[in-house]
This record gives structure tokens, sequence and C-alpha cells, in this order.
């Protein structure tokens, strides 16, 4: 039998690795469960509007979200519907994960570049500290394009159909909770097309001018992947996801030949 030893490389740093996935693990779950087991209210102290934690495991965290997610998305006269047992609790758990994960993500990322760090030269660095807040602010402004416009108009436009035939019309609270969750998500990864346009040209995969040159191409491939990528059948949803790609289209053209001209100016 062939003993490895510890002090080898790859050991160490599959140590590493278990030992930070562990730390990202313990976060995710300390988080769903406080989704899951605590609610939170507002009290006034000296003026002053302080959040409480407080046990409660049917008012708890996720479950206001859903409430809160209830009333900002569903048209007037829709109802969320539980048509088997389970299915409340379900989305519970849904969201829970969901607040888990992106609530994780300062401790998910922080602990990815650290395992990183030591490979990395100090231009990637400097890369990498210089794009994570573009990467971020533009998968927050995905989600909000989302929750505040996309799925509102698009659900209000479906079920005026039902309306006008003087049908009732009812949402499954996991479906409801599924197709929110997949457009927040959807939207915040399509928001991250400059920096995808960014990376490729800035890696030389792509040469500059190709955006420029092939933006005939391009807008049939953004109507193809929206139409693929949006989960209804409607066909509303998606000119709400290219119509703010071929903006951000755009902003990655303008932003690679902005990057293209200052890194010409440093090496004069």
């Amino acid at each position: 039998m062939i003993k490895i030893s510890e002090d080898k490389p790859i050991v160490k740093l599959l140590y590493e690795l278990r030992v930070r996935l562990t730390r990202i693990c313990i976060v995710m779950i300390v988080l769903v469960s406080v989704c899951m087991t605590l609610g939170v209210t507002v009290i006034k102290f000296g003026g002053y509007d302080l959040f409480i934690l407080y046990p409660d495991t049917f008012n708890s965290l996720s479950i206001q979200v859903i409430s809160q997610i209830k009333n900002d998305l569903l048209p007037n006269n829709v109802s969320l519907l539980q048509t088997t047992p389970g299915q409340v609790f379900t989305a519970q758990v849904y969201v829970a994960i969901i607040i888990g994960i992106v609530g994780s993500l300062p401790v998910i990322l922080g602990e990815l570049f650290s395992f990183l760090n030591p490979a990395l030269h100090y231009s990637e660095k400097r890369v990498i500290k210089r794009i994570v807040v573009p990467i971020i602010s533009l998968f927050v402004m995905g989600c909000l394009f989302s929750y505040y416009v996309a799925i509102p108009y698009t659900l209000d436009f479906l079920y005026q159909y039902g309306e006008a035939l003087s049908v009732l019309t009812f949402f499954e609270i996991t479906p409801f909770i599924l197709f929110v969750v997949n457009m927040l998500l959807i939207f915040g990864f399509a928001f991250q097309l400059p920096m995808v346009m960014w990376a490729l040209s800035k890696t030389r995969i792509v040469n500059t001018n190709f955006w420029k040159d092939n933006l005939r191409y391009v807008v049939i491939f953004l109507v193809i992947l929206g139409a693929i990528i949006t989960p209804d059948g409607s066909g509303i949803t998606m000119w709400f996801v290219v119509g703010p790609l071929m903006l951000l289209y755009v902003i990655g053209i303008i932003t690679i030949q902005i990057d293209l001209r200052l890194s010409k100016n440093n090496w004069n």
C-alpha cells in the first residue's frame, strides 16, 4: 500500500481547500437556520428603527420574504395556492437556501480569493480587485430590474387574459417562488455581459473590434438567447432580457474602447 506523505503539496492544497469549504458550509448552514427559525421585527428606540430577531418558526424570515414577494409581484385578484401538503414549507426552504447563498457570498469570495492568492501574480490580483465591484453591481442591477420591472409587468400582462375570460387565477406557491428566483438569477447573470465582453477582449480571445464588426449577428444571438433562457413562453419576458442586453452590449463596447485607450496611454 502506498502512503501519501502529509508534507506533499497536493495534500496541503486539498487540506486547505477542505478547511475553506467547511467555513463556507458553516456560514451557509447558520444563515439558512436563522431564516427558517427566526423572524424579524422593527422597534422604535430613541428615534431610531432597530431590527430585532426573535424565535418564530411560523413567521420566520423566509416566510416574511415570501409574503413581501407576494405583495410586491402578484397582480391584483391573483392568489397563491397550496395544492399539496408541504408546498409552503418547500417554498420556505428554497427562499432560506437562496438567502443563505447570497448572504454567504462575501465569505465565498473571500475564501476563494485567499485560496487562489498564492498562485496569482500582482497584476492578476489587481485585475480581480478591479472587477469584483462591477460584477456585484451589475448582478444587483439585474436583480433589481427583474424584481421591479420585468416580473411585475410580465405577470400582470399574462394574467390579464384570465381576467378577460372571467377565469379565477391562482399561482401555486412553489412554482411561483421558483419562477421569481429563476428570473432574478437570469437577469443577474445576463447583466454580466459587459464584463464577459471585457474579459474576452482583455485575454485576447477575441479582437477588440470583434464586437463592433459583428453587431448584427449579436442581435440575432441575443434574441435567440432571450427566447431560450426566459422561463415563460409568452415572448414578453424575452424582450425584457433582450432590450437591456443590447444596452449592456453597447456599454461593453464603450468600456473596451476606454480600457484600450488607457492601456495605450500607460504604455506610452
